[in-house]
């Protein structure tokens, strides 16, 4: 299952990306983080000192390694050089597992130990002013969103990304690449405006949507959420002594987290895992080769100097029966 954790600097996003992935390690889950947030602050948030967190190998730095084993014998990519963040798998790509191991995994993410199990986390890297713009297709999440095209993920397995819900996702597809999205918005009129815009933007394409209501402080804040959100209020959360003492470099075990927390954590896992039986795997090739034909001609064939539309294999569809394939 691929999620995402969307919203606003400061909205409270990153904590509860971060408290989610220890809901799915304490249950047993598979689990593979993944920090594409322009602040990188999801390893801290897993209970990393600042140099470990330091330390985590950027997968933007290792761009060329991400493309030249996804890539594999596919005729129809020439070369490493010709991949821009959009390219989409066809017979011949290397598809990669949550759980296999893989030259990625090698390369580009580290095991953290967790309350009752263990994660593997990724990181973008730290960002530049250069890494931002739509149109720079070596931009840091570029390598995600390849990773995620390339995904064959299965019921009860998981990819958490800690996003942001700024443009860059929309221009690239990113944003159309996840089976739930958790949109974290706090009881102000600029929280709303947030869920407002991607809602406006991602209804088009079939993106399941659901809002975290943070820094709920009383029955004002929730009757606002309520009538501002409607149905796609999933659940509030509150102050969090545990978040406190986590955010002190503390963090009591994970079982210890207040109940009322514990209750909206579930509520997130049952909401994630009941989009497994809405899956189209035919609509999200589709949508991955919509929005390549969008990167090559608005700025990808200009870039690389080749026809990016020919990397598409019409008779591909990514479905999960292949993984026993790769």
């Amino acid at each position: 299952m691929k999620i995402a954790f969307v919203g606003k600097g400061g909205s409270g996003k990153t904590t509860l990306s971060s408290l989610f992935i220890r809901r799915l390690a304490a249950s047993g889950a598979p689990v593979v983080a993944i920090d594409a947030d322009i602040n990188q602050h999801l390893g801290a948030a897993l209970g990393l000192d600042e140099s470990e967190a330091a330390e985590l190998p950027g997968m933007g730095e290792r761009l060329s390694l991400i493309k030249n084993h996804l890539r594999g014998s596919n005729p129809r990519i020439t070369s490493a050089e010709t991949m821009i963040k959009t390219t989409p798998p066809g017979e011949g790509s290397r598809l990669v597992r949550i759980c296999d191991p893989n030259p990625i995994y090698d390369a580009c993410a580290r095991p953290v130990e967790l309350d009752g199990g263990a994660v593997r986390l990724m990181v973008t890297g730290p960002f530049t002013d250069s890494d931002l713009g739509v149109a720079c297709y070596h931009s840091k999440t570029g390598a995600v969103e390849l990773f995620l095209n390339h995904l064959v993920d299965g019921r009860d397995e998981y990819v958490v990304v800690d996003m942001t819900a700024g443009s860059d996702s929309f221009a690239s597809g990113m944003f159309t690449r996840f089976d739930m999205t958790f949109l974290v918005a706090e009881p102000t009129r600029r929280g709303v405006s947030v869920y407002r815009q991607y809602k406006e933007y991602a209804s088009d394409y079939g993106v399941a949507l659901k809002v975290i209501g943070n820094k709920v402080r009383g029955d004002d804040d929730l009757d606002f959420l309520r009538a501002e959100i409607g149905d796609d209020l999933l659940v509030t959360v509150g102050h969090s002594d545990w978040v406190r003492a986590l955010e002190k470099g503390r963090p009591p075990r994970f079982e210890h987290l207040e109940e009322s927390n514990r209750r909206a954590l579930h509520a997130l896992h049952e909401a994630a895992d009941a989009t497994y039986e809405l899956r189209d795997w035919e609509r999200y090739t589709r949508q991955m080769v919509h929005f390549h034909l969008k990167n090559a001609s608005g700025w990808g064939n200009e870039r690389t100097g080749a026809d990016l539309a020919s990397q598409i294999d019409p008779d591909f569809v990514l479905r999960e029966q292949l993984a026993a394939a790769v």
